[in-house]
């Protein structure tokens, strides 16, 4: 039958699929049940496949929604003999999941990058995948689709889904095209009404046309249910269904009973069906009892399954039934999955009539079967069920808050809180009061709850402890001492808490321990947090979540250096595991490190990888974060427009919460901006902020690297009295601290407020091995202030070394600023050209630099979750950019 009123959407689809080549993409369906979504997708699937496709298809059933990676099993099914050439760690957990094999419990994202790597293999031969209905697919293999969706821009690989209107699906936010499909006009749907019911009445006609609206379901079902006799005017979802159900009730008895059995069997097996409709029936049941239901347009009978023409068939049948007869029906299919513990715990949980203590330890069983698979959002509707099956309300609780803490853990914050109110309705044992209070307060790292909430967490943590749970006490402090980085609870709450970590039953060299006291005390426990640091440093990459707690703990305590080196330590354990929930952390860490050290190049795709992460796993602040340090590289460079739109950008996600190290970043991107502008009042003005505790962007830690760039605008704008101000502050600080930033900082001060030999010479005679932009920074401050003697000789050699260093760091503003300077002190410079890495995209960046390390395409495809096509897709682009044509050339030219 031909698609009325469709032909611009066909035509589109049919173009997609039309021998895609690489970087297709695809496109995501939405509409109104019934306004056509599948029919078109069955013309793109026959194009396709006269086209030489190879098609692999998965449809969400609502019945599944609660089975982890359901939907991705039947998508992979076809191909699974592939998944034996994966990578070891994508194939175990790609097996686990799936449910074909024992082992650890598999990451989200190795699972994701498994399927894209599978079928990146499978794409040798182009390939179109069809995903239909994804509002009703398993949460986790949602989650798969849209990552692979993300990751398939050079690939020959075109994905089709539909999303029924109002819906939601993380295929939403994949990067896919969009497709709307509206009611057919009027002059359409007649059309189409009349080639399918040619033969009624004007008066059903004109009836038939306003009920359908345009709907295409509606105009075709309709006339066979419509009479001249007036009806109740129903909404057109459920006149449908009634449509259905009518038919369904019209069935002989066999038919009815075993078409009900397949409407509540999630699979669609006939096998499966037959069987639990002979226990019903009491006789040997076969295929041919489904003839009728056939025959009445419900369903499509095959050779070893049974599908429902359309979703709102299978609704249908279940509610025209009594729940009686539900029931029998589900306890029918509990028998014959004996073997299936997850389904038989379904179906036994539908056929409950009230609390039944065996049924929820059922349903807890699954919940643990579901986790141990990854399948978090499967358990938590598993163990909620459990809950609600619970006679023992302390049980009951504990279930619901056990289901609440999974959803936290994968980001489901209305989820979780409604588990929480759900629990807290009951009554709580002071155990369950405690994991209640504290169990919402990991989303966003409690940036937007009320500051008292600080003290509050510090509290609950000792009365944990005190009850003999040092390591939950811990977990709850250390979500405190979080808090106290994103935002400033103030001098007696940080006391409170560091009193607190000082009671717990916890060494002194343990990494939570050393980031609690950086984090609470970055100050007066500075030495003492700098000790265990750098005796730990010697140990990295034993455990990547270590490494990751004492990258941030030194970033507190100013030692960038070793923020820098943990974190990055951290990254290839985090990878490996596929944590890219941890991943932004420690890579935006790393990124904000290396652009204080001047390390710019490593930093450009260090903060691109660390935002496109963030903005991935739903963490907004990190992608600020993020965001900000690449708003400070463009300033740096010189890209002073890009800085402002990055800087804004990042603004925009921390202003409304107040997350303080986003806004101290973003006030340091646009004072690096406006100073290498010449607009040094505005310069001056942007970074007094980050000193003034009652200023939003004021971060109590992070203010000790800024000492060096305000001193340099604060002098060419006119403003020494205030800076001297501040600089006296920050020496009284340094008295408490060792904090190598401040003090680095603070000597370069002296140096340019009180100028002598004397202190130049002894700023570049301190410590400055790491710090390669430091020491530019003075050489530059000395170069100038020496030829203002009308010393100009005695100026050239630290202005050349001055542009050496900052041409070699890519500081384009600084390097130029030190050319002029030459030019005053009578000494020309080349001019300098493009770095062969500013040619490239911070993901080319990514690649070109693992690629001249050594790793083939498959090694960067793991490191970066990418296919090796991609990979190569990408090299082919880069080389010519980088004027070379092997890969034993890159080393040189990024080295």
């Amino acid at each position: 039958m031909p698609l009325f009123g469709r032909e611009a959407e066909l035509k589109d689809l049919t173009e997609l699929v039309d021998g895609p080549a690489a970087g297709c993409g695809g496109v995501l369906i939405q509409g109104e049940p019934g306004v056509g979504k599948s029919a078109l997708v069955a013309k793109a699937v026959a194009a396709a496949t006269l086209g030489g496709l190879r098609v692999l298809r998965a449809t969400g059933v609502e019945a599944e929604r609660n089975f982890a990676y359901a939907a991705l099993h039947q998508l992979l099914h076809p191909v699974r003999s592939g998944a034996d050439l994966l990578p070891a760690p994508q194939r175990s957990a790609l097996w686990v999941a799936l449910g074909l094999a024992e082992g650890a419990e598999p990451n989200a994202y190795l699972v994701g990058l498994a399927a894209l790597t599978l079928l990146s293999e499978e794409a040798a031969k182009p390939l179109l995948i069809v995903a239909e209905d994804v509002q009703w697919m398993d949460r986790e293999s949602a989650d798969a689709l849209a990552f692979v969706s993300r990751r398939i821009e050079t690939e020959p690989i075109v994905l089709i889904a539909t999303l029924r209107a109002g819906e939601s699906s993380p295929l939403r936010d994949a990067g896919l095209s969009s497709m709307d499909l509206e009611r057919l006009p009027e002059e359409v749907a007649a059309e189409l009404l009349d080639s399918v019911a040619p033969g009624i009445t004007s008066t059903v006609r004109s009836r038939i046309l306003t009920e359908a609206a345009g709907n295409p379901l509606a105009l075709t079902e309709l006339p066979s249910a419509v009479t001249d006799t007036a009806d109740p005017v129903l909404p057109l979802t459920e006149r449908l269904e009634r449509t259905f159900g009518a038919r369904f009730t019209a069935l002989p008895e066999p038919a009815r009973t075993t078409l009900l059995v397949a409407a509540l069997n999630e699979t669609g097996s006939l096998t499966e069906t037959l069987a639990a409709a002979a226990t019903l029936l009491g006789e040997d049941v076969e295929p041919s009892v489904l003839a009728p239901a056939a025959e009445a347009r419900l369903i499509d009978l095959e050779a070893r399954t049974v599908s429902f023409r359309h979703p709102l068939m299978r609704s249908a049948i279940p509610a025209s039934v009594p729940a009686e007869e539900r029931r029998r029906a589900h306890l029918s299919l509990a028998e014959i999955f004996r073997e299936q513990p997850d389904r038989r715990a379904w179906h036994q949980a539908a056929a409950a009539t009230g609390a039944d203590e065996n049924v929820a330890r059922e349903l807890e069983d699954a919940a643990g079967r579901s986790r141990h698979r990854g399948g978090a959002t499967a358990a938590v509707a598993a163990l909620e069920q459990a809950a609600l099956l619970s006679p023992d309300p302390e049980r009951r609780a504990d279930r619901l808050l056990r289901a609440a803490e999974l959803a936290v853990e994968t980001g489901g914050r209305e989820t979780a809180e409604r588990l929480v109110r759900d629990a807290r309705a009951g009554e709580l044992t002071p155990r369950q009061r405690a994991t209640a209070s504290w169990l919402l307060s990991g989303f966003e790292d409690g940036a937007r709850e009320d500051l008292s909430r600080i003290a509050e967490l510090a509290r609950l943590a000792e009365s944990v402890a005190e009850d003999g749970h040092p390591d939950p006490a811990m977990r709850v402090l250390w979500g405190a001492a979080m808090r106290c980085f994103w935002a400033e609870p103030g001098a007696d709450t940080r006391r409170t808490l560091l009193a607190v970590a000082d009671r717990l039953p916890v060494e002194n060299s343990d990494p939570r321990l050393v980031a609690v006291a950086a984090y609470v005390a970055p100050f007066d426990r500075a030495e003492a947090v700098l000790g265990e640091l750098r005796g730990l440093a010697a140990a990295t990459g034993a455990d990547p979540e270590v490494d990751r707690f004492l990258g941030s703990a030194s970033l507190q305590v100013g030692a960038v250096d070793l923020a820098a080196r943990f974190s990055e330590a951290a990254a290839p354990g985090l990878r490996a595991q596929g944590r890219l929930g941890l991943l932004p952390r420690a890579l935006a860490v790393q990124a904000w490190s290396r652009v204080r050290l001047g390390d710019l190049a490593g930093a450009v795709p260090v903060a691109a990888e660390a935002a496109k992460f963030a903005k991935e796993t739903g963490q907004p602040f990190m992608y600020g974060f993020a965001t900000a340090v690449q708003a400070e590289i463009a300033a740096l460079r010189g890209e002073h427009k890009q800085a402002r739109t990055l800087a804004d950008e990042a603004e925009r996600t921390a202003l409304a919460a107040g997350a303080r190290p986003v806004l101290a970043t973003v006030q340091l991107a646009r004072g690096i901006a406006a100073s290498s502008e010449g607009r040094f009042d505005d310069a001056f003005a942007d970074l007094r902020r980050l000193f003034d505790p009652a200023d939003p962007a004021f971060q109590l830690a992070l203010r000790v690297y800024f000492v060096a760039e305000l001193t340099e605008v604060a002098v060419r704008a006119g403003q020494a009295e205030a800076l001297r101000e501040i600089v006296a502050e920050m020496e009284r600080l340094a008295l408490t601290t060792p904090a190598p930033a401040l003090h680095i900082g603070l000597r370069y001060a002296r140096a340019v407020l009180e100028p002598s030999d004397e202190l130049f010479e002894a700023a570049l005679r301190a410590e400055l091995d790491g710090w390669p932009a430091e020491r530019g920074r003075l050489h530059l401050a000395y170069g100038e202030w020496l030829r203002r003697q009308r010393r100009a000789v005695d100026s050239r050699a630290h202005l050349r070394t001055a542009r050496e260093t900052f041409d070699a760091l890519g500081m384009t503003a600084w390097a130029e600023r030190a050319r002029r300077e030459l030019r005053s002190a009578g000494e020309s410079s080349p001019n300098r050209g493009p770095d062969a890495r500013e040619k490239l995209t911070p993901h080319e960046l990514s690649i070109v630099q693992l690629a001249a390390e050594g790793l083939t395409n498959r090694e960067i495809g793991q490191r970066l979750y990418l296919s090796h096509r991609t990979v190569g897709t990408h090299l082919h682009r880069i080389f010519p950019k980088l004027g070379v044509s092997s890969r034993a050339e890159l080393k040189g030219v990024v080295s």
